[in-house]
């Protein structure tokens, strides 16, 4: 077991009494809705060692994730929930070499792995050295196939004791009962849970409970501080503001929340991307105060038409309002924007259209995602357990597209119906390279543009095409 070097209150179990916290509570909302709201700024420098497994290192530079050396990178691939646990279920599937390789040979670069605080710190102030352990044989297992990690603490529904995933069984509110009404799914018993709703108001009104979840997290983040293949970390996954308002929880809680991790968690790793998400209710726009702080990247999770709304009927418009109204929110933060998690039960109607019109969007905006997910039992990811892959979806999800340029990205846009692929690229240097994601299933690639030349340069990976500017711009064209 490894111990916390933190502050003794930052080792407590955050134990309350009930109506002690009851009274507290009422008192914290009155405290964040009245008093003013602190400036918010972190100074964050990065002492960045040689990288590792040959993964440069990323960072935000002019609202764009680049690399170290300034190359626009473009981050796609999956969610793995290999090491999530959630209520007294056992793990799923472990991810295997296969699973890797199949990523990295239809062209992914990017794998989100859910982490839990449960098995993390089964005690408290006791973290486990095994689970520290398969954690970091996993982010191994993606180096080795050129795959960059997003670590996600991920939370639903509070924590284990519920049913849900994140806080350990130990942090509860006493008192409050988990009460179980008839004709509610286990997901709505969780989500209406008094027990749940109390522990989450009175994770997001008082500072000792976030203390313990920083200081779990500056353990993740001492074992990967080295590593440059790990991309970055999502500090809390799907925000929930209910029982407080969502315009007071944004402003007055969550904002400065991210601040106060960032701070903590940079004091031991400056080196990695800080990803901060807008709260739960995806549709519903995420007020935002500017955080201002070196690689933070903001995140939401895209579910319009596939769980939130209106089922998709084909129409793009609802998936176009969701990808502006996040967008809007990265800029007011300011920050690139990455999406965390995006799906559909590919059983859905046309879900095969609701998968192509995104991947569009998310070309025209030049930025990636991480599927919900590789391995799911219900018929979202690629694998069901142990199942077979479902070559035909992932088929449908191997696209095509610009993983990282030099100079400027002006534009990309894929056509599955032809197989081309198109990219603008300014600014660049002669000579300066540009990697392509080329899934193995779309066959040979032929070059079209007199403005780039294909390169052998070192061992190319597969799934992928690198390319030797001979232009300072040029209107790439592969098919």
């Amino acid at each position: 077991m490894l111990r916390p070097q933190g502050p003794p209150s930052a080792r407590r179990q955050g134990g309350v009494r009930a109506p002690i916290c009851l009274l507290a509570a009422a008192l914290g909302v009155l405290a964040v809705v009245t008093l003013p709201a602190p400036a918010l700024a972190v100074r964050v420098v990065p002492d960045r060692p040689p990288p590792t497994a040959g993964m440069p290192w990323l960072q935000v530079t002019g609202g764009r994730i680049t690399t170290t050396a300034g190359q626009t990178v473009i981050l796609r691939g999956f969610n793995d929930s290999a090491l999530l646990q959630s209520g007294s279920a056992p793990l799923p599937t472990a991810l295997t070499a296969a699973d890797a390789a199949l990523m990295q040979a239809q062209g992914f670069d990017v794998l989100r792995i859910p982490i839990s605080w449960s098995l993390l710190e089964p005690q408290p102030g006791h973290f486990s050295r095994r689970y520290l352990g398969r954690l970091a044989a996993m982010v191994e297992l993606c180096a080795q196939h050129h795959l960059y990690v997003v670590l996600d603490m991920h939370t639903q529904d509070f924590g284990v004791a519920f049913g849900g995933s994140g806080a350990p069984a130990w942090l509860a509110v006493p008192g409050i009962p988990d009460l179980h009404l008839p004709g509610l799914s286990p997901a709505w018993q969780r989500h209406l849970s008094p027990a749940v709703n109390a522990a989450l108001a009175y994770f997001w009104l008082y500072p000792n409970w976030q203390a313990l979840y920083w200081e779990a997290w500056r353990v993740v983040a001492r074992r990967f501080r080295n590593l440059s293949n790990v991309a970055g970390y999502d500090l809390y996954n799907e925000p929930h503001p209910l029982p407080i308002p969502p315009g007071v929880f944004a402003t007055r809680l969550l904002w400065p929340f991210y601040r106060a991790g960032v701070q903590r968690i940079a004091q031991v790793d400056p080196n990695h991307l800080f990803i901060v998400e807008g709260d739960l209710f995806g549709e519903l726009p995420t007020a935002v105060r500017p955080l201002r702080a070196n690689d933070v990247v903001y995140s939401t999770h895209l579910y319009a038409g596939s769980i939130l709304g209106a089922p998709f009927r084909g129409s793009e418009q609802p998936l176009k309002q969701e990808w502006a109204q996040a967008l809007s929110e990265a800029r007011q933060l300011p920050a690139p924007y990455w999406v965390g998690e995006i799906g559909i039960r590919h059983t859905a109607p046309q879900a095969k259209s609701w998968a192509q019109d995104e991947i569009a969007l998310s070309n025209q905006h030049l930025t990636g995602w991480a599927w919900w997910q590789w391995d799911d039992p219900s018929g979202w990811g690629i694998r069901r357990r142990a199942g077979p892959v479902n070559r035909a979806w992932l088929k449908v999800l191997s696209q095509p597209f610009v993983r990282s340029a030099p100079g400027k990205l002006v534009s990309m846009s894929y056509s599955p119906a032809t197989g081309i692929l198109h990219a603008d690229i300014s600014g660049a240097a002669p000579g300066d390279t540009v990697l392509v994601s080329w899934p193995k299933t779309a066959g040979p690639a032929r070059v079209e543009s007199r403005c780039v030349a294909p390169t052998t340069h070192g061992a190319e990976a597969p799934g992928t095409i690198r390319l030797k500017m001979l232009d300072p711009a040029c209107r790439i064209t592969v098919a």
